[in-house]
């Protein structure tokens, strides 16, 4: 079934992102901005706050995807947690899948031939992003319910 999927791409996940270096990672970064600010171009309002919050949030967006596999659960509550950061920045949950895919987009162009570690890097990017996009609506609502309560 689909749960035995991930232990396969694991390990081909893994393998491939230990084959790049860091300045690699950081090239594929900035042009995952690039096409990001091209599909969403509203996007940059929201990520000009800082480029080395941009960089965190992307690196931590390509670790995480390794993590997934190795730690669900501890994964999940990061990225909730990161989630309700963005509630603080007020992005915009509609952003949260274009950048996503320019990720895979980026990944694919530099891992030609890497089918399985690819699916794995596409597989936990969406689940990452979905986790997101659930965190951020619970979270805006639960802020807003905060807001409101105390202006009543």
């Amino acid at each position: 079934g689909s749960s035995e999927q991930p232990r396969v791409w694991q390990p081909e996940l893994a393998r491939l992102m230990a084959r790049y270096s860091d300045k690699e990672k950081e090239a594929m970064r900035d042009e995952v901005y690039v096409r990001f600010f091209q599909v969403a171009p509203s996007g940059q309002e929201y990520f000009k706050q800082s480029n080395t919050r941009l960089h965190f949030i992307a690196s931590r967006a390509m670790d995480m995807t390794g993590e997934l596999f190795n730690d669900p659960w501890e994964m999940t509550e990061l990225i909730s947690a990161l989630g309700l950061r963005h509630v603080g920045y007020g992005i915009p949950t509609e952003l949260v899948g274009p950048f996503a895919n320019c990720f895979v987009e980026v990944l694919r162009e530099n891992a030609p031939g890497e089918d399985a570690a690819l699916e794995g890097f596409e597989w936990s990017i969406k689940l990452v992003a979905k986790i997101l996009i659930r965190v951020i609506q619970e979270g805006s609502t639960i802020v807003m319910k905060a807001i409101n309560a105390n202006s009543a």
